[in-house]
């Protein structure tokens, strides 16, 4: 069968599209899937250029969705021809954070979804939304459940509140939608107009490009008459966490999800201190989560925004799409 498989050191060019074993059949626990398509994270991006080193010849893609072909002995959760998406994290199904870090990531620490039939223990799936592609299924195991867990699990988000999304990438977008949904406002920012008046069409109340108002947080706190917002999806880091704390009410909540601007860097404490914030770190969520999470999506009846979607050979111009930052949304894989 066909995988993508990448060698070190890492780097877009080091990406190889060949032929390995079938896995077979599923053994006790497990279910073999036939997998149509993955979507493009900034994880994914980060171990294929080898800024994350993972282990040599591995396989990419942490999000994978698909058909089963089979069920092992003792499975009873899945049956053959049942629509699945995979989870981020397949050994933490419930509670709080028991991970620090990526061993058991696909695509990090274990052989990920760039190919085209897995063998998994059961954990390492759920069934995928009804009325869902496999390519709109394949947006919610990174981007989707993180703004989940970001609002939702960890932030309380309720009718009524007011939230601020950076960007206009995979999470910052899934947390708009999710957002206007649950009827929030939303203020949502970006360097590009066009961008922002595609943010508006899914239903952002306010409008920053943050090239021309570099003191966006100051904009926030003027546009909320002074209290600032509720929520927070922080995917900057180091060089927007300061705007973001300015950007957020006293006891406000701020979900750090990303390091876009670098992984180290200066925090304003005494302004949070000030302020009292809750300022959160986290990674994804657990298999609850993913399982309450399509749930909410069939309720909700939301569907992912996919920019472009590219076939398994072509996984290079994808990254470089998603690198570039040409894209709105979610880059999907679909083979």
């Amino acid at each position: 069968m066909r995988a993508v498989r990448y060698r070190q050191p890492g780097g877009l060019d080091r990406l190889e599209l060949t032929e390995i074993a079938d896995p077979g059949d599923p053994g006790p626990g497990q279910i073999r899937v036939r997998v149509h398509a993955s979507s493009l994270n900034y994880h994914d991006l980060s171990v294929v250029s080898g800024q994350m080193r993972a282990a040599e010849d591995r396989i990419p893609m942490s999000d994978g969705a698909g058909v089963v072909e089979a069920v092992g002995p003792g499975v009873t959760e899945f049956a053959p021809g049942a629509s699945v998406v995979s989870t981020f994290f397949p050994t933490w199904l419930d509670g709080g954070a028991t991970l620090g870090d990526f061993a058991t990531t696909p695509g990090d620490g274990v052989d990920g979804f760039a190919c085209e039939v897995v063998v998994r223990p059961v954990s390492a799936f759920t069934h995928a939304p009804r009325g869902y592609s496999h390519t709109q299924a394949a947006t919610l195991t990174t981007a989707g459940l993180t703004a989940w867990r970001a609002l939702v699990v960890e932030g309380g988000l309720i009718p009524g509140e007011s939230v601020l999304v950076l960007g206009t990438g995979g999470v910052s977008i899934f947390a708009l939608q999710l957002a206007k949904a649950m009827g929030a406002r939303v203020i949502a920012t970006s360097s590009s107009d066009e961008k922002l008046a595609r943010c508006r069409d899914l239903g952002a109340d306010e409008l920053i490009n943050y090239r021309s108002e570099p003191e966006w947080g100051k904009r926030v706190a003027e546009l909320t008459d002074g209290r600032g917002v509720d929520h927070v999806v922080e995917v900057g880091g180091p060089a927007t966490l300061a705007q973001s704390i300015r950007a957020a009410r006293v006891g406000g909540h701020i979900a750090l999800i990303g390091v876009l601007t670098g992984i180290g860097g200066e925090v304003p404490t005494a302004a949070m201190m000030r302020k009292q914030q809750r300022l959160q770190g986290l990674i994804v969520g657990s298999r609850r989560n993913q399982l309450d999470f399509v749930r909410a999506v069939e309720v909700l009846q939301l569907k992912p925004v996919i920019d472009r979607t590219y076939p398994l050979e072509q996984i290079a111009d994808a990254f470089r799409l998603q690198k570039s930052g040409g894209h709105f949304g979610k880059i999907a894989l679909e083979f």
